[in-house]
């Protein structure tokens, strides 16, 4: 029998070591490279972290299967036995350009459903983490279930493209949103921003296109309070390569897929 309990425990291990990785190499000179475009950025301690993690996921668990974003993971078309999804810096940019606001996302699924969650944030020294059915937490602070929301009253986690001319989207169907909601921010990872929604210090998150990586972790820790966590469909979301992603605390997510998203052809 799977003791998720020890898994717990020797990736939050890891993921700390992997944060102290990342904090030594701010006086370092970046290796930085573009992946799809010009602002798709990789550098090498996203490698090297990545590298880090799966190594000591091999070690420990030879068995289990890696899905991650700088393709040192495994390749695969089911999602069958145990499965680790790791983004080892989601917010490069912000690495990069602030050395803060970026987090390393790890999601833990068993049969393709979530079993540990956790995302640190390296720099603040916030651990977000959970295992299914026991609870969610920052560090050692268990984390309240998400209580039911208006639009009126919520601070939606969107990026300013989705709502300018851009190549995916037509801008009025979330301008509208941007209006009737109390604010907007926008923190360049995607990571954060769901652990923001699991903690109620945003109600929802928007993005029009993730990979697994980005939302794996933030998706079990959103279950676990009580939030919903699905594409701009209102479909659940799987360990698929690429999905929007709508998160939202109860109530705002009803409100926002019904007012704002229902005529959307997604």
């Amino acid at each position: 029998m799977t003791n998720w309990n020890e898994i717990h425990r020797l990736a939050t291990t890891w993921v700390k070591e992997a944060g102290e990785r990342i904090k030594a190499s701010f006086s370092e000179e970046l290796t930085i490279a573009t992946k799809s475009h010009r602002n798709d950025l990789v550098t090498d301690m996203d490698k090297g972290t990545e590298q880090f993690l799966i190594g000591k996921i091999h070690d420990h668990f030879p068995s289990h299967r890696i899905l991650s974003e700088e393709g040192f993971g495994d390749d695969f078309a089911d999602v069958g036995g145990i499965i680790w999804v790791i983004d080892p810096i989601d917010g490069t940019m912000n690495f990069i350009h602030q050395q803060r606001n970026f987090a390393i996302s790890i999601g833990i699924f068993h049969e393709g459903v979530g079993k540990v969650g956790m995302i640190y944030d390296v720099v603040h020294d916030e651990m977000y983490h959970t295992i299914s059915g026991e609870g969610a937490y920052m560090n050692d602070t268990k984390l309240k279930p998400l209580t039911k929301g208006e639009v009126k009253d919520a601070i939606i986690g969107i990026n300013a493209t989705w709502v300018t001319s851009n190549k995916r989207i037509d801008p009025s169907y979330l301008a509208p949103l941007v209006k009737d909601a109390r604010g907007t921010r926008s923190y360049g990872s995607a990571a954060l921003e769901m652990a923001y929604v699991a903690s109620g210090r945003l109600d929802a998150y928007i993005s029009l296109r993730l990979a697994p990586w980005d939302y794996g972790g933030g998706m079990i820790l959103i279950n676990e309070v009580g939030g919903k966590t699905t594409n701009l469909k209102g479909e659940a979301l799987m360990i698929t390569p690429q999905t929007s992603v709508f998160v939202a605390r109860p109530g705002v997510h009803e409100e926002i897929l019904q007012q704002y998203l229902n005529s959307g052809n997604w």
